[in-house]
Formats: structure tokens, C-alpha cells, sequence
């Protein structure tokens, strides 16, 4: 039998090192519970960076993708196929939104979201000098479009010069993005709730007051949901809950819960003076295997009540991480939204408690320099909550 290390140095070999990766081998998963090549279970409070929603092996999701596999997989988007226009007519309908572009990936969901910002204003005045005001601390991806309205220098540095015409606020801070606001303004891009950038909710009065700017001046109002979308916060998408809604908004992550797939989402009023054949594609987005993916998944949401549940579940999570601010001094807060929550650590790296609670048959993450960051799937219960409690205590105690 092979062992972790034999695994990880063969890996190594020939994979770029891009990721500083955990030693751990995982192998399969049931549940809300991971399991390593050596039989080892782990519980997982990190569903794969808020992708698996569901856990894994949830009942009737297996069965659709094997059930497409046998049907189709890929034909290309020169062609209509079947769970295209089912996945897209659900997501379109859970969004209250119009016209649905499905991607790859999450970045791949703000690149063509920044692209049909840019085509709406030139489609306005001919202009291609227009400016997108993102937000400090933000993170929408890797590749140089997303990077480039990403607000952290630490992930630009080594590849600008980037995108131009990309101006930077403060997040909640509704005078910055006033200020940066000027006659060339398309878009104003954001994250409902910011996620790699340490767990913090738009605060409602800021939403509100960017989105009366956007409609005064028509400017496209992006809303990022890849990771506080898809039930996490309590809501389908997060923005729900504020009651104001993007003229884009893009997804990705729990959209096909494990199955790489993103999309975009516009309004009638974008989605009719912005893209058009031609000016963006994709060979993979789309494609019979990913939409059957997101399909089932939207009707695994709707018939389970999943949203329900984590609004059951989710004030016990938050109870209890409260619990642990108020027992151990550096835990400094708690913060976040329904399932998506962090705890601010001071004075300790939380990259040891990560490493410590691996160890310990808990998988946490980080967000930021001192976040420790808990997305479970949404479909734990109190009992689940309790043992990471457990867990993440005997961790803690150690510092």
C-alpha cells in the first residue's frame, strides 16, 4: 500500500508548485466527513472552499451526472443542449435576474462580467477609456482582468502592469467610492460578503447607497457571489438579503457543488446593450455535464429546503463560535453571515491552528493574515457543529 508521503512526493515531481498544499492525501469523501489514503476521517468545515454545499455523496446528485455521462458530455456551444436551458431558466429564476452565461470558474465569471461592463458604456458613447471602481481587500481571482480589480497589491505585484482603469475604495466606506467616482465610471465591482479578504458583510446602508450612485448615474452595480452565494448566507445569494440587487452578479463554487462550473448573470437592461455574438465565448462553459451539475442542484435546494436549514442550523454555529470569543482571550470576534463565518485570532498565526486542527481531524481554513474561516456544507447539523467545537477546543487550548 502506498503511502501519504509516496503520494505527495510523486505529486511534487510534476505538478507546479502554486500551492503550498497540507500533507494529507484525500482519497474519498460521505457526508460532511473526509477520509485520507490511510483510512484516517476527517470532519470538514471547509467543503472544498465553500464548494460542496451538499457534502459529499448526497442523495440523487451522484445519480444525475451519472446519468448525463451516459447521455452526453460536451458538444460545444455552437449547439443547444438539454441542461443548459433547465440549469439557466433555474438560475435565472432563483436570481430574479435574466440572462444566464455559464463558465468554467468563478474567475472566468468576473472576466466576462468586467467585459460586459465595458460593453455596455462603450455601446453608450463609443468611449473605451472607462473606469471600474473595486473595493480594498477584495478578491475575485487570478487571472490579470479579475487580479486587476483585485484589492490586495500582495497578488498584483509580480504581473503588472494589469488592466487599466481599475480605481480602488474602501469596502463600507459608501464617502470612498464617491470619491473615486468620475464621468468615465461603468462599474462599481464588490463581494456581498468579502471572503479571502477576512469575512466581512456589506454593511446595509453602504449597499444601499452604492446602488442609488449606480442607478442615478448608470453605472453597472457587479456583485461577486462565487463564495457567499448559493444558500451559504441564508439566502439564496447573499445580495438577497439586502434587498438590493446587482446588474451582474456572478457564481461559481457551490453553483454545481464540486463540478467546476461559474456563470454570470445580467439584467434585461445589460444583457441588451452589452455582450453580442462574437464578443465573448467559451469552448467548455455550458456543456451538458456541468449544467446536469448545477440542475440537480437547484432542485436538490428547492425540494430538501437547504436554505432552511441553514437558517436552523446557523445561530447554533454562531452561538457557539461565540462561546470560544468569549473563553479565550485571542479570539478577538466572531464574524460573518450564516454559514460563512470567521474568527479573528490575535496575538498567535492562524496558519498553526489550521495545521493543528488538521492534525486533529478538523479541516478549517484561513482568510487573510488572521481569520480562521469555517464554510462547512450547509447541510451539518448541531452534532457536526459540537465536534468541531470539540475539536477546535483542544487546538485552541494548546495555544
Amino acid at each position: 500500500m502506498k503511502t501519504m508521503n509516496s503520494y505527495m512526493e510523486e505529486a511534487e515531481e510534476v505538478i507546479l508548485h502554486t500551492y503550498n498544499r497540507f500533507p494529507v492525501v484525500f482519497e474519498r469523501g460521505d457526508g460532511v466527513y473526509l477520509e485520507d489514503t490511510q483510512g484516517k476521517k476527517y470532519l470538514d468545515f471547509a467543503a472544498g472552499i465553500a464548494v460542496f454545499a451538499l457534502g459529499y455523496h448526497y442523495p440523487g446528485y451522484d445519480a444525475a451526472l451519472k446519468n448525463q455521462i451516459d447521455k452526453i458530455i460536451h458538444t460545444s456551444n455552437l449547439y443547444y443542449n438539454v441542461p443548459m436551458g433547465e440549469a439557466a431558466k433555474k438560475l435565472a429564476a432563483c436570481s430574479g435576474m435574466d440572462k444566464v452565461f455559464f463558465t468554467n470558474s468563478g474567475t472566468e465569471a468576473i472576466e466576462g462580467a468586467i467585459k460586459a461592463a465595458r460593453k455596455y458604456a462603450y455601446t453608450k458613447d463609443g468611449c473605451t477609456d472607462h473606469e471600474i471602481i473595486a473595493m480594498n481587500h477584495s478578491f475575485h481571482g487570478r487571472s490579470i482582468g479579475a487580479l486587476s480589480v483585485t484589492g490586495n497589491p500582495h497578488y498584483q505585484e509580480a504581473f503588472k502592469p494589469l488592466m487599466g482603469g481599475v480605481k480602488f475604495a474602501d469596502f463600507n466606506d459608501l464617502e470612498s467610492v464617491k470619491a473615486q467616482i468620475t464621468g468615465k465610471t461603468c462599474a462599481i465591482i464588490m463581494e456581498t460578503v468579502q471572503g479571502e479578504g477576512g469575512i466581512y458583510p456589506a454593511d446595509k446602508d453602504f449597499l444601499e447607497g452604492v446602488k442609488a450612485i449606480c442607478e442615478e448615474k448608470d453605472i453597472l452595480l457587479i456583485l461577486d457571489e462565487i463564495q457567499c452565494g448559493m444558500g451559504r448566507t441564508g439566502k439564496m445569494f447573499a445580495w438577497q438579503d439586502y434587498g438590493v440587487k446587482p446588474d451582474i452578479m456572478t457564481c461559481a463554487k457551490a453553483l454545481g457543488c464540486g463540478v467546476p462550473v461559474g456563470a454570470f448573470i445580467l439584467n434585461e437592461k445589460t444583457a441588451g446593450n452589452s455582450l453580442v455574438p462574437g464578443d465573448h465565448g467559451t469552448t467548455y462553459g455550458g456543456n451538458p455535464f456541468a449544467c446536469a451539475a448545477v440542475s440537480k442542484v437547484f432542485d436538490i435546494f428547492e425540494n430538501d429546503h437547504i436554505i432552511d436549514h441553514v437558517n436552523e442550523i446557523a445561530p447554533y454555529l454562531e452561538e457557539k463560535l461565540d462561546q470560544l470569543v468569549e473563553k479565550y482571550d485571542f479570539l478577538d470576534t466572531r464574524r460573518g453571515k450564516g454559514m460563512m463565518q470567521g474568527l479573528v485570532v490575535k496575538g498567535h498565526p492562524v496558519g498553526d491552528i489550521v495545521k493543528k486542527s488538521l492534525k486533529n481531524g478538523l479541516i478549517v481554513i484561513s482568510a487573510g493574515s488572521d481569520v480562521l474561516r469555517l464554510v462547512p456544507p450547509l447541510v451539518i447539523e448541531r452534532e457536526h457543529v459540537d465536534e468541531m467545537i470539540g475539536k477546535l477546543e483542544t487546538v485552541l487550548e494548546e495555544v
